[in-house]
């Protein structure tokens, strides 16, 4: 049973990216019985919100007082990409502000290329200003390389975060279970808003 509803989130990320859908239109949830938004799924994502947090600040140095600087911190725990030759990515978060609860979004990404296999990956969006928050919340998501510049944070040589990229308005970051995913890139990468 997961495993199909696994497949068909995978199969609709990747024919919403691949159209080029606008985030500002809701993404079609699948058929009945695989709906992603349910109660279970949010609580899922809210029981990995801390732990995904707690992961990032045990393997990035300086990423902790970032994360306390930001306005809003939008957090997929789990990010799972699946596919052999076009392939896609299904997750869903939850975005807080000032430490409250603000809403539940799904992030989806197509690809077309030789990928075998599923792996998971968790990403971490600080908005750290707020016009930079409520632009993303009045737009009701994001589109990476279209609608925002956002700066994916890597740890350079030294152990320190990259510094001119942790001055953007918009920081994420791409963790694996090794940590820090090095030359990861958002493009293609959709954000939306579940609806209530």
């Amino acid at each position: 049973m997961q495993t199909a509803r696994l497949i068909s989130l995978i199969a609709l990320a990747a024919s919403a990216a691949l159209a080029g859908c606008s985030t500002t239109a809701s993404v079609t949830k699948p058929a009945e019985g695989g709906g992603p938004s349910t109660a279970e799924s949010r609580h899922a994502v809210d029981a990995s919100y801390q732990e995904t947090l707690d992961r990032l600040y045990a393997g990035t140095p300086g990423s902790r007082e970032l994360v306390a600087k930001a306005r809003g911190v939008l957090v997929f725990p789990r990010v799972i990409s699946a596919g052999l030759v076009v392939g896609g990515a299904y997750g869903e978060g939850q975005l807080r502000e000032h430490g409250h609860v603000e809403g539940y979004y799904r992030t989806t990404t197509g690809s077309v290329g030789w990928q075998i296999g599923a792996q998971s990956r968790a990403l971490v969006f600080l908005f750290m200003s707020e016009d930079a928050l409520q632009r993303f919340k009045a737009g009701h998501g994001w589109s990476g390389g279209v609608d925002a510049s956002v700066a994916v944070l890597t740890v350079g040589a030294n152990g320190a975060l990259d510094a001119s990229a942790s001055q953007a308005p918009t920081v994420a970051f791409v963790l694996t279970n090794a940590g820090l995913m090095a030359g990861a890139t958002l493009e293609g990468t959709k954000v939306t808003r579940i609806d209530e």
